[in-house]
């Protein structure tokens, strides 16, 4: 058995007050990680409600049969939340389901286990796959992508200003050696760092690109939403945490849209608010831990938290 990590659930009493407003309901956990939202959802539910979980790590998944092995309320699905629809579909619950919870970024265990690859303070195999299972690793794509490529992703989903120096050393590196631990692609990538930002570590934004790219988050996260808008019942909440600026870009945006309705109608014509087709509407303002959730776990720093509520 693997060895075990601790992790503790980022705004759960806030996320799970906010997502389940019908006990005898369907919902949703996207993220299952730990189970922590999960526990708590279902302590909300009542003998005829149901959740289901997905995730893509197969450790959260031998967790979750562990942890809710007697829970006939509890089914869980190994795959993206990308794959969300297929999954309801499955059920026949498309446009039934009262709730979904995407807790995003990765769990304190993926953090925290060397053998993961995720983290630059501890040395392992450069992994850094949601799902072991499948998929190209962080070292298959740094040992082939070309200089542009890997600019691109330190840039785009790092936010790296220094990418193409980054890039370069990483290219000039590999030709004396393929890169296939964290602790020589970070060494890499701070030596290739004249700027360390104070308290941070000068491979922090290079890792979180490289993350990103390999896991598809963005885009899944993209898919995700829009499948969420047509599973979820009329009065279906759809709860969001985010724990960086372009996941909340994303969850805010697409809030955003949907609370406005379609902004393509021809101008000059009298408008009706059915007209607009709205689909969504804001469940209030973004959510950020408080002090004691702060102080308790200092990881909950960057969660925002968004929820909306499905439209008829």
């Amino acid at each position: 058995m693997s060895q075990t990590f601790s992790h503790i659930t980022v705004l759960l009493d806030e996320a799970v007050k906010e997502l389940v407003q019908e006990p005898d309901g369907f919902y949703i956990d996207g993220t299952f990680g730990r189970g922590g939202h999960s526990a708590l959802v279902l302590e909300q539910l009542s003998p005829q409600g149901h959740l289901m979980a997905i995730d893509k790590d197969p450790e959260a998944i031998r967790h979750a049969h562990e942890r809710f092995a007697d829970e006939p309320r509890f089914s869980i699905e190994h795959g993206s939340f990308a794959q969300l629809q297929t999954f309801v579909e499955q059920r026949g619950l498309v446009g039934k389901v009262s709730g979904v919870l995407l807790d995003l970024g990765v769990s304190s265990p993926q953090l925290d286990d060397p053998e993961r690859g995720f983290s630059f303070l501890n040395d392992g195999p450069l992994d850094m796959r949601m799902d072991t299972t499948s998929g190209e690793s962080a070292a298959d794509w740094i040992n082939r992508a070309s200089e542009t490529e890997i600019a691109d992703v330190l840039y785009q989903y790092g936010e790296e200003r220094f990418s193409r120096r980054m890039a370069r050393a990483v290219i000039a590196e590999r030709e004396e050696e393929p890169i296939v631990t964290t602790a020589r692609l970070a060494r890499i990538i701070a030596e290739a760092n004249p700027r360390w930002e104070k308290g941070k570590h000068p491979a922090t934004r290079a890792f979180q690109g490289i993350r990103i790219h390999i896991n598809r988050e963005l885009a899944d996260v993209e898919d995700c939403l829009d499948q969420a808008l047509e599973v979820l019942a009329p009065g279906g909440r759809l709860v969001v945490i985010s724990f960086h600026s372009l996941e909340d870009r994303i969850v805010k945006r697409f809030i955003r849209r949907h609370v406005k309705g379609d902004e393509h109608l021809p101008p000059g014509v009298p408008v009706t608010d059915a007209m607009l087709k709205r689909r969504l509407k804001s469940a209030g303002k973004a959510v950020k831990a408080g002090k004691d959730e702060l102080n308790q776990n200092p990881r909950a720093r960057s969660a925002v938290m968004r929820a909306a509520i499905k439209l008829a």
